[in-house]
């Protein structure tokens, strides 16, 4: 038996023995009673009440990202979004499924979309590589981004994926030279950009199209150089070591707030955004449109500044 219900039973006890002497010798015991009586009825509320919800762990945001039926991009766009237009190819090799965009009216407002697309079903899972691009879908965000400069559009990411696509044939097609490209052709913008991670971010395949001027992440999303699994394979040698390896990355949307990962973490509903779509989407919306909003008046030359000023600052270094 705990420490607080061993006070509360030997209070209890004391209460009955000193009810029975005052009914046996008549004494006058009131006060004492009073006082201890309040005390019996304190912890006996504080016992009757629900503990403390434990806090969740880095590997149960993990997990509530990759819950079936989260809202994906696409789900997103079509709440948030109208005259949505996807355009495809990337004039070199062909078109990617997994990272796909084009213009659309973002809550009314103009912009060129840029989305890691993971689907919805298993059909659609596998069409997509579960949001995993290949070289042509980070070529294909580049070309977009040279519209959105040319036309004046804002730039939204919607980021959503696990990495780039790991296969031999994305390699032999210049997987990292193309993830460089989009990198350094997001730097450049001259537009107001906007980045959200709405469900995992994994590395370069999640930075490819992360380089905003703010970046925000839902509140039960995860953002890391590596995913824990991939971690735990290459530190311990052993994938079942992911929960351990999300606690060493601090991967969280409130490790990556603390760290100036993330300008901004947006709440979702409560139990996950699975549970309200809509809800999630509308939080997402708002909170989008109100960096747009704070990033419309900046003239273009400083968008580049202060975009490359951001990821600079990121880190920590001493120099000898």
């Amino acid at each position: 038996m705990s420490a607080p219900a061993d006070t509360l039973r030997e209070l209890e006890a004391r209460v009955r023995d000193l009810e029975a002497t005052a009914h046996k010798t008549g004494q006058n015991l009131d006060a004492v009673l009073t006082a201890l009586r309040a005390e019996v009825e304190r912890l006996r509320s504080q016992a009757a009440a629900p503990a403390p919800a434990a806090p969740m762990t880095r590997w149960a945001r993990v997990g509530l990202a990759r819950t079936p039926g989260r809202p994906t991009a696409l789900d997103y766009v079509e709440r948030l979004c109208s005259d949505f237009t996807e355009l495809h190819g990337d004039r070199a090799y062909g078109d990617d499924p997994a990272l796909i965009g084009g213009p659309a009216r973002w809550q009314g407002r103009p912009v060129m979309l840029l989305l890691q697309q993971k689907g919805r079903d298993t059909k659609s899972k596998i069409k997509r590589r579960f949001g995993s691009a290949n070289p042509e879908g980070y070529r294909k965000a580049a070309r977009l981004m040279d519209l959105a400069d040319r036309f004046g559009l804002p730039v939204v990411a919607l980021i959503d994926t696990q990495g780039a696509y790991p296969g031999l044939e994305a390699e032999e097609r210049g997987q990292g030279w193309a993830i460089a490209e989009s990198i350094q052709r997001m730097v450049r913008l001259r537009v107001p950009a906007v980045c959200a991670v709405i469900g995992e971010g994994g590395s370069g395949g999640a930075l490819a199209i992360g380089v905003g001027n703010r970046v925000l992440i839902q509140e039960n999303a995860w953002y890391s150089v590596i995913s824990p699994e991939g971690a735990a394979s290459i530190i311990w040698k052993d994938a079942s070591k992911a929960p351990l390896a999300a606690e060493a990355l601090k991967v969280s949307a409130g490790d990556l707030l603390e760290l100036g990962i993330v300008e901004e973490v947006v709440p979702e509903p409560p139990g996950g955004a699975h549970l309200d779509p809509e809800a999630a989407a509308a939080r997402l919306g708002d909170a989008v449109s109100r960096h747009l909003d704070e990033l419309s008046g900046l003239d273009p030359q400083r968008l580049v500044d202060e975009r490359a000023a951001r990821f600079r600052r990121l880190g920590a270094y001493r120099e000898e």
